[in-house]
């Protein structure tokens, strides 16, 4: 089978396409035939480690068509249509952009009638992502008020609109005009540019909505001073990309009560986590087939185009997600 696949850190450039073995399927397993998988910055940055066992396929999102199951399955059969996410992580010796992936169950959903391939393998990760933010950590409430930085990238333009299901007042940054409209069709009720003036910005933010009970930030070392500022009284940030540098809690946090808390999806897929990604993206392809969320491609590639796929996501301006289909 195709697998794409790099043997040492660096660029896009690193990744080729290898002829390897079809996965063997272990007793608590299903085998997968892949018709989608979306790339995910979280791809890019292990890639550009060297992140192993090398060589590594890359992709964590996949959906398809069950092939084969393990002795011990009894939910799933072939022909069964699923997605799955968190092939990203140590626990999994390949990824998702390939012909064909192994996997356990708890990493894996049906994709409900309505909601195809395309759709399953691009809101699987930032779905899941979204869920546990304004769910599982945040607890939104209907009523209350939500700002989502970055309302039309992968996770944002989720989030935007799981918070509108949720009947939060939505609020979300973005850059162009372009992006900011289409943040307003996502569900926010209000979208600022994120190049105005912190101090502008909150102000602008407060005015119109008032003091903020959600923050979802995936750009905390430069907004966090401004999350504190903006966020109202046991008001709650929820922190989801990885740090550059180190982010201080001051007196703002204390003064006003605030819960702070770093996520990764990543703890879902550990054979340890208390809570599987299943059960998390379960309700979510739910959701979707519901007409809550509607995941938007902006591009696709095939296989062969991964490369530039992963150049795409890294360096470029798009609305939504991007996808590889097999």
């Amino acid at each position: 089978m195709r697998a794409v696949r790099y043997h040492e850190a660096g660029g896009p450039d690193v990744l080729r396409i290898d002829t390897i073995d079809r996965p063997s399927v272990a007793r608590d397993e299903i085998l997968v035939s892949v018709e989608a998988a979306s790339p995910n910055p979280t791809d890019a940055k292990r890639r550009a480690r060297g992140v192993g066992p090398l060589p590594k396929t890359v992709g964590s999102d996949f959906a398809g068509v069950v092939e084969e199951t393990g002795s011990e399955i009894t939910e799933f059969s072939p022909g069964d249509r699923v997605c799955g996410t968190g092939l990203h992580t140590t626990r999994f010796q390949q990824g998702s952009f390939a012909d064909y992936v192994s996997v356990p169950t708890d990493v894996v959903a049906p994709l409900p009638d309505g909601v195809t391939f395309r759709e399953g393998a691009a809101v699987a990760l930032v779905g899941v992502t979204a869920w546990r933010a304004l769910l599982d950590h945040a607890e939104l409430r209907p009523t209350e008020t939500c700002l989502v930085h970055g309302g039309t990238g992968g996770v944002g333009h989720v989030a935007v609109q799981l918070a509108d299901s949720l009947n939060a007042t939505v609020v979300a940054t973005a850059g162009s005009e372009e992006t900011r409209r289409a943040a307003a069709n996502f569900g926010a009720d209000e979208v600022f540019s994120y190049d105005r003036d912190h101090e502008d910005l909150r102000a602008a933010v407060v005015d119109a909505v008032g003091p903020v009970d959600v923050v979802l930030d995936h750009r905390v070392d430069e907004y966090f001073t401004f999350d504190l500022d903006v966020a109202a009284f046991n008001g709650r940030i929820i922190q989801y990309s990885s740090l550059d540098g180190t982010v201080e809690h001051s007196g703002a946090a204390l003064r006003k009560n605030l819960t702070i808390q770093a996520m990764t999806m990543s703890n879902l897929a550990t054979r340890t986590s208390i809570r599987s990604v299943a059960s998390v993206l379960g309700p979510v392809l739910d959701l979707v087939a519901r007409g809550g969320i509607a995941p938007t491609i902006a591009r696709s590639y095939a296989l062969e185009e991964a490369a530039e796929a992963q150049r795409s996501l890294m360096s470029d301006s798009f609305i939504g997600k991007l996808l590889v289909e097999l």
